[in-house]
């Protein structure tokens, strides 16, 4: 039967008003609450800005980290990025083949860095599976067209026949082994953070990855993975992920999306950056950020289109947040006497989009981050990462392109 363009703009028109309206319970009033997913108690998560539950949680965290801390204490906060995140993932496989990997007491991830950051947490022997998930084939299944991807989260919000390739992708790694080896590291004191952005709220929260492995079997595996796909799920190209919770005898679901939407990165919740706290635990640590994107691009002319200018937009307006969010972290590294060490990957490297998931793009960037980290030119101060960025000189087309630090 030949169907007519009138019926099929008819049909279109009709699927959109009825996905973009699909009916939702109504969210909290309050902002925060004592709300807790299903199963769950209320130590697996921090709202960023809830003061009282942070000042009440934090001795029992830093004291954890401290005691676990076999000399410094190390801590590691990964960006999001997209696909950015195969320089982490490089970077962090590099620093293991070169015998230079600390063993971090906090691990901390947005997006595509909270993919890598279980693999950050558990250590160089689960090296394997984190190259394979940032340079093998699975990951090409995440490549599509910008237009594309909004089209399609314009018609099927929740993603089509609720299939979602990120989520796949994630739920193929996280296994039961992993989720026993992240509560044995959170039993010996370490953790394992990572941010979502609630949507309803508009605000981040903060998982305690350790503390819901520690549930054990099916559903602390479940939400895991649902924790990791939200962190990712870039809105207008992953769909979102609804997390069932209760507070009290009433039971909803919660809206979550990618971490980055609300923080590019984090070493701590925005509450103790902007109120004072007694964190003295963490003078002397050693705190390392891997900047899963750029904070400088070589400049290029926009075309004068729609798509261009949003995707650049898009560009600026996350660089621009991602450099306010590290300054932040200065400040708060300086407080307490902590020291610092950062990389990016460089604006001389041809990264193009954050969402250039094919794989020869993914094993070349990843590739490059591990081999500077097998160098020992991973790691560079503040001003080390200013000079890299604003004065070194563009190299040739086609030249290789430097490491992010000097040369020791």
């Amino acid at each position: 039967m030949r169907i007519g363009k009138p019926l099929l703009l008819a049909l279109a028109f009709a699927l959109l008003a009825g996905c973009v309206t699909t009916p939702r319970q109504p969210a909290p009033h309050r902002l925060i609450d004592t709300a807790v997913p299903d199963g769950f108690a209320t130590d697996v998560r921090l709202l960023s800005i809830d003061r009282k539950h942070f000042l009440r949680e934090s001795p029992v965290l830093l004291r954890s980290i401290r005691r676990a801390a076999d000399g410094s204490l190390d801590i590691l906060a990964l960006s999001g990025g997209g696909a950015g995140g195969a320089f982490g993932a490089g970077a962090l496989v590099g620093l293991g083949r070169a015998h230079a990997r600390p063993t971090f007491e906090l691990v901390t991830g947005v997006s595509a860095g909270a993919l890598i950051a279980p693999f950050a947490f558990l250590g160089s022997g689960w090296d394997a599976q984190l190259t394979r998930a940032f340079t093998g084939q699975a990951s090409a299944s995440l490549q599509r067209s910008p237009l594309m991807s909004v089209a399609s989260r314009l018609l099927f919000p929740q993603g089509f026949g609720r299939h979602d390739p990120l989520a796949a992708l994630v739920d193929h790694y996280v296994t039961d082994a992993m989720i026993e080896a992240v509560a044995r590291e959170y039993a010996r004191g370490r953790r394992l953070i990572v941010a979502t952005t609630d949507l309803d709220k508009q605000e981040t929260v903060l998982w305690d990855m350790g503390a819901i492995a520690m549930r054990g079997g099916e559903a602390a595996r479940k939400l895991f993975r649902d924790v990791l796909v939200a962190s990712a799920s870039v809105p207008g190209v992953f769909p979102p992920v609804l997390i069932p919770v209760h507070q009290g005898a009433r039971h909803y679901e919660e809206m979550h999306v990618d971490g980055g939407v609300t923080t590019p990165l984090f070493a701590a919740p925005l509450i103790a950056q902007i109120l004072p706290a007694d964190l003295g635990l963490l003078r002397g640590a050693h705190l390392y950020v891997i900047i899963n994107g750029q904070l400088v691009a070589a400049p290029a002319t926009t075309r004068l289109s729609t798509p261009a200018i949003l995707e650049r937009s898009f560009a600026a307006q996350t660089t621009y947040k991602t450099r306010e969010t590290l300054a932040l972290t200065f400040g708060f590294a300086d407080r307490y006497g902590m020291h610092l060490r950062i990389s990016e990957i460089p604006g001389d490297y041809p990264f193009g989009s954050f969402i250039d998931f094919r794989p020869g793009h993914l094993r070349a960037l990843f590739d490059y981050a591990a081999a500077c980290a097998a160098q020992g030119r991973l790691w560079m101060t503040p001003a080390q990462s200013l000079h890299r960025n604003l004065d070194s000189p563009q190299p040739a087309p086609g030249a290789p392109v430097a490491c992010p630090a000097p040369a020791p």
